[in-house]
């Protein structure tokens, strides 16, 4: 297969061509050039928001496309127009954010979306822009030569937003840790790489339309991410479980300051960890342990120092510590290992 990923060196991207590079493919990426590419790939440069930016990509073909943008919708527009008679299918990494807030728990792809942004349009909102894209794709490529991702929350290798590097940072520092309950709560996310080795699969069945993209509910609970943390450390760490009610009464963000926790029950939780993935299971979808993916994260953070990069345009994530420290305090130390 003749694959073209457009960009390639970061989170997702750098996924699917270490992914396509694995399975023997002619892998091709369209990038700046700002950071190092795999070993394997044909390189080609470029700057999709730049006037004549796409001239790398002016001749040649590719069975398929793989596009992970997440801003102006404009750039997915032209690409997939310059694109669309010389490959043969489109796969855009979207969002569930491109869903009309809040979608009920279990939501397949059919939930109502949010109204796009214009597919020329430049940049509005990440969700009206990821939708926008969406549009892009398919009134280019066609509802039958198209795939939308609509990826949940994303952890593995390479992660550049910050929230399953904060934990396993946050957790080898050691000490008492607030670990927000219940403990048995479960979460809904897909390992990047899970994630690429399905887009993958998509391409060779030539599946088209839109796809849920997590792991099913509960592949993982609370608990089960955070003693993955623990273990994989090795730090003297002890998890203060913490009734979701005290952590909102103390003014801390879910999602955000707490990464991946959202409380039971409340609209977010049912958005972010409640979305119904059979579609994706049904064609080809398999996800890794939990531990598998805390471990192989661990190992890249201490490969590359300890730090991992960050995203400019995303939100700053964790918990400052004497906020934690105030809360852990407020409710004696709370008991380790247990459930609230």
């Amino acid at each position: 297969m003749r694959l073209l990923v457009l960009g390639g060196t970061e989170f997702a991207g750098r996924a699917v061509v270490e992914a396509g590079v694995r399975r023997g493919w002619d892998v091709t990426v369209f990038n700046r050039g700002r950071h190092e590419l795999p070993s394997g790939v044909r390189a080609l440069q470029g700057d999709r928001t730049a006037s004549e930016g796409l001239t790398a990509l002016a001749e040649g073909t590719w069975d398929v496309v793989v596009d992970t943008w997440s801003a102006a919708p404009r750039a997915v527009h032209e690409s997939a127009r310059l694109l669309r008679g010389r490959a043969g299918r489109y796969i855009y990494v979207s969002s569930r954010s491109v869903y009309a807030w809040a979608p009920p728990a279990g939501y397949t792809e059919d939930a109502q979306p949010v109204e796009g942004a214009e597919p020329e349009a430049d940049k509005t909102d990440y969700a009206r822009d990821k939708r926008g894209a969406e549009i892009a794709a398919v009134d280019a490529f066609g509802a039958d030569r198209s795939v939308l991702v609509r990826a949940g929350l994303i952890l593995g290798p390479y992660e550049n937003v910050g929230r399953l590097p904060w934990w396993l940072g946050r957790i080898a520092r050691g000490g008492p840790v607030l670990a927000p309950g219940p403990r048995d709560l479960p979460l809904q996310y897909i390992d990047v790489r899970d994630m690429a080795e399905w887009i993958l699969g998509a391409a060779e069945r030539e599946l088209s339309g839109p796809y849920n993209m997590t792991g099913p509910q509960g592949h993982a609970t609370m608990g089960e991410l955070l003693e993955a943390c623990v273990r994989t450390t090795g730090a003297a760490a002890e998890l203060r479980w913490t009734e979701p009610e005290v952590i909102l009464d103390a003014g801390i963000q879910p999602w955000t300051q707490l990464p991946v926790w959202v409380p039971p029950g409340s609209d977010m939780h049912d958005a972010l960890h409640a979305s119904d993935v059979t579609r994706a299971v049904a064609t080809g979808l398999t996800c890794r342990p939990v531990q598998e993916t805390v471990a192989d994260t661990w190992a890249w953070l201490q490969d590359i120092g300890g730090t991992a990069p960050l995203r400019p345009d995303r939100t700053v994530k964790g918990l400052d510590p004497e906020v934690e420290a105030k809360v852990l305090a407020s409710i004696g130390g709370g008991v380790p290992g247990t459930t609230p």
